[in-house]
């Protein structure tokens, strides 16, 4: 009934094999399918050693040699390591790494700098924003005020004249840079200039270029922020969870206060330990070449795209995402996302800036070459890959067609393999 996958992801899962068969077919999807998700990545057997140890038997509550939990000391050693590696990593005296997600990470800060009821000035999700800096639907949506910020119609990046007059005109306590689907760099300066003038805090959310960031790649946040969080995962090519950096000690009870026990709980110890081991590649030479790789590959995919008639929001990207309007080819998103699939290409539909349609069914792609990058992609398989998204896009329905790039992707697939025991 089941076809479980022997060898090193179905140990000890052989008295459940309907769970094993799930996981083993995640494994070939993951295997023969090409992702281009900017949410994901691919992290390495280090990594996953790290997060499937007997760390997952261990609870802990509070700060490194300040728990309020017993049989502690390895927790503690873990915990300080990944603490001290994203410190050197991002050039920052202060790290929280606990959080579970990177909107963890934004809700404790909040929670642990501001009062409720606040004014935030964040970017609109509609223009590339992310939804835990204010949207509607979340908590902290609905415990402060937030006014939003969005990017010029003619240019579609930040105006910072827009951003400023809202700062003179509302005064918030934080501004909030950084989004989900925004590809261009910013001026964190300026930002803070901004910042500056009407006595706000500037929150730097990082989570879509932290690898970038590390590796020179991107602007950096600091010092021009008060505070930057980030996700683990996507360009860290990591565990899957939160970090929280800062520089003023004035503020470390807050923050950390603001995580725990202001919107988590226990410490997941096994996350820790596999953030640990991601940070620690983040230091080793070689993530520098995949980052580089990263914004090369995202350029040729960008170039890839453009020269067959798609046109990308903002005109490129200068990071390792990019948004792709598919109103000029009279389809949408989730039509086109869904065909992609079945070719075998992992993408998630988007709104684009100013869109006319519903999130449901938006006039936008989001992709990244973060993780094929991780697999060993390079530009000339981008180039592959864009000529493949753009035939989906002109005919989403001909099965044949998605069947033919489907078993073409499986092809390429199979010339870098991943997770082979």
């Amino acid at each position: 009934m089941y076809e479980v996958e022997k060898g090193y992801f179905s140990v000890g899962l052989e008295g459940d094999p309907a769970l094993a068969a799930a996981i083993s077919g995640e494994l070939a999807r993951q295997r023969d399918g090409i992702e281009l998700i900017a949410s994901e990545n691919l992290v390495s057997r280090r990594v996953l050693a790290a997060q499937g140890s007997v760390l997952t038997n261990k609870t802990v509550e509070g700060l490194p040699y300040r728990r309020y939990y017993g049989g502690a000391d390895y927790a503690d050693a873990i915990e300080a390591l990944a603490v001290e590696r994203a410190c050197r990593l991002f050039g920052c005296r202060f790290a929280n790494v606990q959080p579970h997600s990177g909107s963890n990470a934004n809700a404790g800060v909040f929670l642990g700098l501001l009062k409720l009821g606040d004014t935030i000035l964040s970017m609109d999700v509609a223009a590339g924003g992310h939804i835990s800096h204010g949207h509607p639907a979340t908590l902290t949506g609905r415990d402060y005020r937030i006014v939003r910020y969005g990017v010029s119609r003619r240019t579609e990046r930040l105006d910072l004249d827009e951003i400023a007059s809202l700062a003179r005109e509302h005064r918030p306590k934080m501004i909030v840079a950084g989004g989900s689907a925004y590809p261009r760099a910013i001026d964190f300066e300026a930002l803070r200039r901004i910042a500056d003038e009407v006595g706000a805090l500037l929150m730097v959310d990082m989570a879509h270029f932290a690898g970038l960031v590390a590796t020179g790649l991107h602007p950096h946040p600091f010092p021009h922020a008060h505070v930057v969080t980030t996700t683990t995962y996507k360009s860290l090519r990591g565990a899957r969870g939160g970090l929280v950096l800062w520089n003023d000690e004035s503020l470390s009870d807050r923050i950390n206060h603001g995580i725990f026990p202001g919107v988590q709980g226990s410490v997941m110890m096994h996350v820790v330990a596999g953030k640990a081991a991601s940070l620690g590649e983040a230091l080793e030479p070689g993530f520098g070449a995949y980052n580089q790789a990263v914004v090369e590959n995202a350029r040729s995919l960008a170039e890839g795209l453009a020269g067959r008639g798609l046109r990308l929001v903002s005109g490129g990207t200068d990071c390792g995402l990019m948004l792709v309007d598919l109103t000029p080819k009279g389809t949408d998103g989730g039509t086109v996302a869904k065909a992609l699939e079945a070719a075998g290409l992992a993408v998630n539909k988007n709104q684009i800036p100013f869109d006319p349609k519903p999130p449901e069914a938006p006039s936008g792609l989001r992709l990244s070459s973060n993780a094929g990058t991780a697999r060993g992609f390079g530009k000339a398989e981008f180039e592959t890959i864009a000529g493949w998204i753009a035939a989906v896009v002109e005919a989403p329905g001909e099965t044949a067609g998605l069947a033919r790039i489907a078993t073409e992707v499986r092809e390429m697939c199979a010339g870098f393999p991943i997770y082979r025991d």
